[in-house]
């Protein structure tokens, strides 16, 4: 039987989505989603997550042990073919007009990569321009085969290699690669092997780190139990006689494990000196005196990145620096310069890129200190993809930082539709001038005039998507000057306070900017801050985690949110509003991930504490109350359920209003109840109403909506009324597929409710191949021990049998 839907609102204020249930709603805050298990084990899943087991006594028309939110799932439509493009190139970086070739070194790349299955790996100190050489290599192949892929894949670490993969299959169009059950890299595994496609090059770039490619425990499949899908990334990695890789890392090691033959290494040193002596020339034109261009390359070692660095410089400050000029503060500097032992051991950079970065770092901060503190904050951002909006200057509140309340009540601005704004009450400028006590500059022209001196100085790069990103050296310069003058606990703060500003809550309509930010919230985990800025702190990694539980990312969600709850408990009591939110959003998590009991303690201790605070009849009471009893539908424990779901929804009906998403979601979660019970009629009433006033309230698209659908087709599932359920669940999983992703744990769920519906009509293969698949997927993302997947591979094992 289809799974139902149980939703709870990770705020611990009210819940706004609800779940499929064949598919209950529960108010559970943060939204979440239950699942039962049918006779065969049939998966009732939230809204947002997880799935549900149904208890293996039910007959086949009601649900036994809910362990969830019910949806029904359905094998997806199948894909349209898509004509496959014609090669062409990758490549994220523009061709270098100064760019000066390195003696034979390209040649060796050519001359390597026309061999079969060829694979090369350029190695060598951070700044000596192996990415440089990489980027020119592909242009020029680009020009001189345009029957060839190029492939660009940033290595650095294991998201961003996924992320290559997956823009490789959209990119050559790879069918399947939308299937809830699709495993990218073996799918472009195989279309990489394939002699029969056009010929490919694929660059690895600053693939520094070993874990990225031979830890089983961060690859794909990450948290399966199948072993074959435990596979580290570098088994993904053809040797195929169409293509060539080309891999630049500073790591030795790494190289020859990629490549297989010390012979496929190619040594990339410091420049000729007659290179070096180009470049400069390139970038300031021709030398006044040749032995002073000459020294002042010597002096820099002959590095790349650090004759980029002092020309940016010189030309900047033109005519009042010249190569003479810079030569001579260059070696003073040197003279003091604290100890670069960690940046030779972090970065594995010649001591000359750490001064030429500190010589202009020092001018910036003397003439434009704006400009000097933005690069401080910048460098506690990841170091790629950093929004020029979140740090442009803009005035905010501390009743700006997503996930505050606003009014005495507890109403948030999704119950009352107001700006997080409208209740601001302490005021603060979140700009360069409160970044230094020196700057006035705090106007957007003022912004732009930093951005612009960083930039002319080779410090930061821009893109046209208005983000800016550094070098991984620059970035490590800067937080150890931070760090030895004592500012880096000022500028960490800052970006604390920045961020805590910017990403919002993980509510349905924020996701778009949640994604683009989330990187940063994810390095903002290892940034603990001082004791005064421990709650802003909090409830960034809240409100991350609560995005991360949305998209199914339980284990990220589980470690943000646990840090939260810790922070805020130490900070501000276990009996805080805050406090009490992080624990709701904790036993949720836990409840997705299977731990029913520890999720239970939790969901009670939450209650009776609001109860004694905030009165029976509050709505976050109200919220606790749902919370609970969704424990006890979980584990078949109706009349107890039931018992506080009809309290929930009377009380939520007064209070509220009969159309508010908490009364609907406690609608949705009695009409569960009486669904398991076998009451269809009185099920099929309420979640009709749920359905018809969700799509008022909220939209066709909506999770919340499309939950409500589920949970209707549930129903008509249980009653025999196999066409009218599976439309609604096709409608549901294409819709799901679209807004959350293929592999997200309620498309799954949907997947599986489909599967039930197929073995009821007695389409036993196509039922068996689809929980197969459904198994598989939930098996990557959810992990082998997780209830959905055993129940998953439970019905495999009985419907194959």
């Amino acid at each position: 039987m289809p799974t139902s839907d149980l939703r709870l609102d990770p705020r611990g204020y009210k819940t706004h989505k609800w779940l499929d249930l064949d598919a209950t709603y529960l108010i559970v805050k943060p939204k979440f989603s239950l699942r039962f298990r049918h006779a065969d084990e049939l998966r009732i899943e939230s809204a947002m997550s997880d799935s549900y087991r149904f208890g293996d006594y039910n007959n086949g028309s009601q649900v036994g042990t809910n362990r969830g939110t019910i949806y029904n799932t359905f094998p997806q439509a199948p894909e349209r073919s898509e004509t496959p493009p014609r090669p062409f190139a990758t490549i994220p970086f523009s061709r270098d007009p100064d760019f000066v070739n390195r003696g034979d070194i390209l040649e060796q790349i050519d001359r390597r990569c026309s061999e079969p299955a060829a694979r090369v790996a350029l190695v060598g100190l951070g700044g000596i321009g192996k990415s440089q050489l990489a980027i020119e290599f592909a242009h020029r192949i680009t020009e001189k085969q345009p029957d060839i892929w190029v492939f660009w894949v940033h290595a650095g670490m294991y998201e961003r290699v996924e992320d290559g993969f997956r823009t490789i299959a959209n990119t050559v169009k790879l069918a399947g690669r939308n299937e809830p059950k699709a495993n990218i890299p073996q799918l472009v595994y195989s279309w990489l092997s394939n002699e029969r496609n056009d010929k490919w090059i694929m660059i690895l770039d600053s693939a520094d780190d070993r874990d990225v490619f031979d830890n089983a425990n961060i690859a794909h499949g990450t948290t399966s139990g199948n072993e074959r899908e435990r596979r580290p990334f570098a088994t993904y990695l053809p040797q195929s006689q169409n293509g060539s890789i080309i891999v630049t890392t500073r790591n030795r090691e790494l190289a020859f494990r990629l490549t297989g033959r010390r012979q496929n290494m190619i040594e990339v040193g410091p420049m000729a000196q007659t290179d070096a002596l180009a470049l400069l020339e390139k970038k300031l034109g021709s030398p006044a005196d040749l032995d002073v261009a000459a020294d002042l390359v010597q002096a820099l070692d002959l590095v790349p990145l650090a004759i980029s660095q002092a020309a940016a410089y010189i030309q900047a400050r033109a005519p009042r620096s010249s190569p003479e000029k810079y030569l001579a503060e260059f070696r003073k500097k040197q003279s003091l310069q604290y100890d670069a032992g960690d940046l030779r051991r972090d970065g594995g950079a010649s001591n000359a890129v750490l001064t030429t970065w500190q010589i202009s770092f020092d001018y910036i901060r003397s003439k434009r200190p704006s400009a000097a503190d933005l690069l401080s904050l910048m460098s506690f951002f990841d170091r790629q993809g950093i929004p020029g909006w979140v740090l442009k200057p803009r005035r905010v509140t501390k009743e700006d930082i997503p996930g505050r309340r606003i009014d005495e009540d507890g109403d948030t601005d999704f119950d009352n539709g107001r700006s997080a704004t409208d209740g601001a009450m302490v005021t603060w400028m979140v700009t360069h001038s409160d970044l230094t006590d020196d700057s006035a500059d705090t106007t957007d022209d003022g912004f732009e005039d930093d951005v612009a001196m960083l930039r002319d100085y080779c410090i930061i790069a821009t893109t046209e998507m208005d983000e800016f990103e550094m070098h991984g050296l620059v970035q490590f310069s800067t937080r150890k000057w931070l760090e030895q003058w004592g500012q880096q606990e000022t500028f960490k703060q800052k970006f604390i306070e920045r961020m805590a500003a910017s990403f919002p809550t993980g509510d349905y309509k924020n996701w778009a900017t949640c994604r683009n930010l989330f990187a940063h919230v994810q390095v903002a985990l290892g940034y603990r801050p001082s004791e005064n800025r421990e709650e802003i702190w909090a409830t960034l990694l809240y409100n991350g985690g609560w995005f991360a539980w949305s998209q199914g990312r339980y284990e990220v969600a589980q470690r943000m949110v646990g840090k939260a709850r810790r922070a805020r408990e130490n900070r501000l009591g276990k009996e805080d509003t805050a406090s009490l939110d992080s624990m709701s959003l904790f036993a949720l998590i836990l409840l997705h991930r299977g731990q029913w009991e520890e999720a239970e303690k939790l969901f009670l201790q939450v209650m009776e504490t609001r109860k004694t605070k905030l009165g029976a009849d509050h709505p976050d009471t109200l919220t606790s109350m749902a919370n609970l009893a969704s424990t006890f539908w979980n584990q078949g424990r109706w009349e107890e359920a039931e018992k506080l779901f009809v309290q929930v929804m009377e009380t939520s009906k007064t209070k509220l209003g009969a159309d508010h998403p908490d009364t609907l979601s406690s609608m949705a979660n009695l009409a569960s109840t009486y669904r398991n019970q076998g009451r269809w009629e009185e099920a099929e009433k309420l979640f009709v109403q749920v359905m018809e006033t969700s799509k008022t309230k909220l939209g066709a698209d909506h999770p919340s909506t499309l939950s409500s659908m589920a949970n209707l087709a549930s129903t008509f599932w249980n009653q025999g009324r196999w066409e009218e359920a599976e439309k609604l669940f096709v409608q549901v999983m294409e819709t799901r597929k679209t807004k959350l992703g293929a592999d997200h744990p309620d498309t799954l769920t949907s997947m599986a409710n489909l599967a039930f519906t197929w073995k009821s009509q007695g389409r036993h293969s196509t039922a068996l191949a689809l929980m197969k698949d459904c198994a598989q997927a939930r098996q990557r993302r959810l992990g082998a021990e997780h209830p959905d997947t055993l129940s998953s591979l439970a019905i495999v094992t009985k419907w194959g049998s």
